[in-house]
């Protein structure tokens, strides 16, 4: 019998995280070594665990984990695990370099079955998630607006947005304007909101 998969799970969550453990941990095939509750803490507990397979949240404080699975410590592959189950938030993954992405709510027995076919170098993504970010196309925003609006964020004025990124107060109205107009906000606030729910930013 070959070994058991070495598994880290990395969740901001301390209930989840330990839920998630208990249910993997009863697979006789899945070993739990480790547990973080940041994403930048995965890189150091998959190097100390050797993990094969991290799963991880999308959405907790440090981070980019995929990303700095992939550059850092690329025997260890990544499962994102997420309650947000966004078309955007599927492309950003995919494109950090995980190699899975499936929703909380996906059924046990299945969250163990995308372990093992991550584990043995396949891709595994939700297939209704797939489905419509496929038909959901790349994001509207140049490169500047998403810049502009993602400084918008955290609710500065238009003087303060144009300090921060160097540019001109008249500039940023004009990339705010056409940001709002291509996600269909109501205002920059709300424009932010729907670009980052489609992973936008």
């Amino acid at each position: 019998m070959s070994d058991p998969i070495r598994l880290l799970i990395a969740d901001d969550q301390a209930l989840v995280r330990g839920a998630l453990a208990a249910l993997l941990d009863l697979e006789g095939d899945i070993d739990v070594v480790a547990q973080v509750g940041r994403g930048d803490e995965g890189v150091d507990a998959v190097r100390a665990s050797d993990a094969q397979v991290a799963l991880l949240d999308i959405e907790m404080p440090g981070m980019d984990a995929a990303a700095r699975l992939r550059a850092e410590a690329p025997g260890c592959r990544a499962l994102i695990v997420t309650t947000f189950g966004r078309p955007g938030y599927l492309k950003r993954a995919m494109q950090a370099g995980a190699s899975g992405f499936i929703v909380k709510d996906t059924p046990a027995a299945q969250l163990a079955d995308a372990v093992r076919r991550v584990a043995q170098g396949l891709r595994v993504v939700d297939p209704a998630l797939a489905a419509e970010s496929l038909a959901q196309g790349d994001s509207p925003l140049t490169e500047r607006e998403t810049d502009v609006l993602s400084a918008a964020r955290a609710g500065g004025s238009i003087a303060d947005i144009a300090r921060v990124l160097h540019l001109s107060d008249g500039t940023v109205r004009n990339h705010l304007s056409s940001a709002i107009g291509k996600t269909g906000g109501r205002n920059r606030a709300d424009a932010a909101r729907i670009a980052e729910e489609n992973g936008w930013l």
